[in-house]
């Protein structure tokens, strides 16, 4: 079989990240030695970015476009997922045929922010901003070299639309789901993934680990892949002794039957209830639950990592894990060959200084 040709590397970066958060995606392309401004609204997620030093654009997505970020040769982007997810209202997932039209609408030169403006959610409609950037730099003759947008499995179809109308402006395109855990994540969770590449192949990249699977030993499976991480790995440092996580919720159709995991298993998805599931150790007693620090440790963000503001567990269940972000963004850029997990793992270990830039005032 023909190897895959080897996408060429992007020249000089510089990422454009909307609705960036506290950072994930900021924090790997930090790791990657790659300049990003983030686009973030929500002031509690501003205040961690100021302290951990991330350029940020404070201010509303739809205010900005390509020519306030001229620099910018690459867009990224993790849309809000609230109505999307299954834990959410579900209106965007309601509204999917709707959403799927509009990409439709847009690929034809319609204009449809009348349209956006009508959902009952206003969020459902963002899912559709990165694609209006992306049309709106092509148009003018200087499109984003590569494209990269994470969100939660149920907007992949949203995603592989959205590819159908890059590859007609002459992107190679990638889209699927990929699971954390399979990427040196110590937690289970899923994301949905586009990444597009002007002129040049992409791929999504290739697992790195095994698939976390309840009841098989993490030593067990392909040979070619190592072992899952743990929750045990992740918090060595804070936590030297055993312990089980019982989940805020439900499992197998029972709002009561908790889920329960332990130190030797990926952590649950971490959502913004993190701080409600309760630990407790091997002999079943109740100990301190997770601090913001081992929650985000869990999402892969170092372990000093300035949380601040308020709302800091839905700042990081919100966030995607950097680690995660690290390896999609090298796929994208064309630098995956250059990042291997003695990489991830030193990166992670090292304390965090950040790009030492700070948060851009609000637009009025």
């Amino acid at each position: 079989m023909t190897a895959a040709p080897r996408p060429s590397s992007v020249a000089n970066p510089h990422i454009v990240d909307l609705f960036a958060g506290p950072g994930g995606l900021d924090v790997a392309a930090t790791w990657l030695g790659v300049p990003v401004v983030g686009i973030e609204w929500d002031a509690n997620a501003c205040a961690t970015r100021r302290a951990a030093g991330l350029e940020t654009q404070q201010g509303d997505v739809r205010d900005f476009g390509p020519a306030d970020f001229p620099e910018a040769n690459v867009l990224a982007g993790g849309p809000p997922c609230q109505t999307y997810t299954v834990a959410g209202t579900g209106a965007g997932r309601m509204a999917l045929e709707r959403v799927l039209r509009l990409v439709k609408s847009m690929s034809v030169g319609e204009r449809v922010d009348h349209r956006l403006a009508r959902f009952d959610d206003e969020r459902t409609g963002l899912v559709l901003e990165p694609l209006q950037w992306a049309l709106h730099a092509h148009g003018s003759g200087d499109p984003y070299e590569a494209i990269v947008l994470e969100q939660v499995p149920a907007v992949l179809p949203v995603w592989v639309a959205m590819g159908e109308v890059l590859e007609g402006l002459g992107y190679s395109v990638a889209t699927g789901v990929l699971r954390t855990e399979e990427y040196g994540v110590p937690q289970t969770r899923r994301r949905a993934i586009l990444l597009a590449r002007y002129g040049d192949e992409v791929q999504l990249p290739l697992p790195t680990h095994r698939p976390y699977r309840k009841g098989i030993a993490r030593d067990l499976g392909s040979v070619d892949l190592k072992p899952w991480n743990t929750m045990g790995d992740a918090l060595a440092r804070t936590r030297g002794y055993g312990f089980s996580v019982v989940s805020n919720y439900g499992t197998g159709g029972d709002p009561k039957a908790r889920g329960r995991r332990t130190s030797n298993e990926p952590a649950f998805t971490v959502t913004g209830k993190v701080s409600r599931n309760r630990v407790v150790d091997t002999l079943g007693t109740e100990v301190a639950r997770f601090t913001a620090a081992e929650a985000g440790r869990l999402q892969t963000f170092p372990i000093d990592f300035p949380w601040s503001g308020g709302d800091i567990a839905q700042q990081i269940g919100n966030a995607i894990p950097p680690r995660l972000g690290a390896q999609i963004l090298a796929s994208a850029l064309g630098m995956i060959h250059a990042i291997d997990d003695d990489f991830l793992g030193d990166v992670m270990e090292r304390r965090w200084s950040g790009s030492m830039r700070s948060v851009v005032p609000s637009r009025d």
